[in-house]
């Protein structure tokens, strides 16, 4: 058998997909989506296109993998009450929407179009993810009295951030005036959240 050249190791696994993706994200935060290409991510990472599609079908599924490596979970924030607490989640949305991955993450869901299994990829990271600091401030505020237990649920919690997604998809704009995200919490959020009951007949 031959040996193998000195100073080179084949990765298999676990340590080639890491190798893949470091090369992709690097290579979305340089060049952005429209910059990342198979042959770059291949030579970046030290391996071939085939070993990439084994693991993506293409450049878009490699991209949003990239791009959900480089983001990190929301520690939630705790400013003594529900008002401030969401204010600020908002502004830290407002903040990453306006940024550099803001940028790659604008290109991603262009390119994603209406692909509903790509689109789930990019619900920075996951649905439960989401939810979460919303569950924590939510119930912290349900501890101090200022909103209903009934309130606890994924959906409601997440009322605030999805209004703000949508003044992104709706307006096109890289940033949200910090009115609207007043708006959104002490017009709709708040009075939501702190009178939960059956719905009007």
């Amino acid at each position: 058998m031959a040996a193998r050249p000195a100073g080179r190791t084949r990765r298999r696994g676990a340590a080639l997909e890491e190798a893949i993706l470091s090369a992709a994200a690097d290579e979305l935060t340089e060049s952005g989506f429209a910059g990342l290409t198979m042959d770059r991510v291949a030579a970046r990472a030290g391996t071939n296109k085939n070993a990439i599609y084994r693991r993506w079908p293409g450049r878009l599924a490699l991209g949003i993998a990239a791009y959900r490596r480089l983001t990190t979970a929301v520690r939630p924030p705790d400013t003594g009450d529900l008002r401030g607490d969401a204010l600020e989640l908002l502004r830290g949305a407002n903040r990453h929407w306006s940024s550099p991955l803001g940028a790659i993450l604008r290109e991603l869901l262009a390119a994603a179009g209406g692909a509903p299994e790509l689109l789930a990829g990019l619900q920075d990271q996951s649905g439960d993810a989401v939810a979460a600091p919303w569950l924590t401030i939510l119930g912290r505020a349900v501890a101090r009295g200022e909103a209903a237990p009934e309130a606890l649920h994924p959906r409601v919690a997440t009322v605030a951030i999805v209004l703000l997604r949508n003044e992104f998809v709706v307006r096109g704009a890289p940033t949200a005036p910090d009115d609207v995200l007043v708006e959104i919490v002490d017009e709709v959020y708040l009075p939501l959240v702190r009178r939960r009951g059956p719905a009007p007949g």
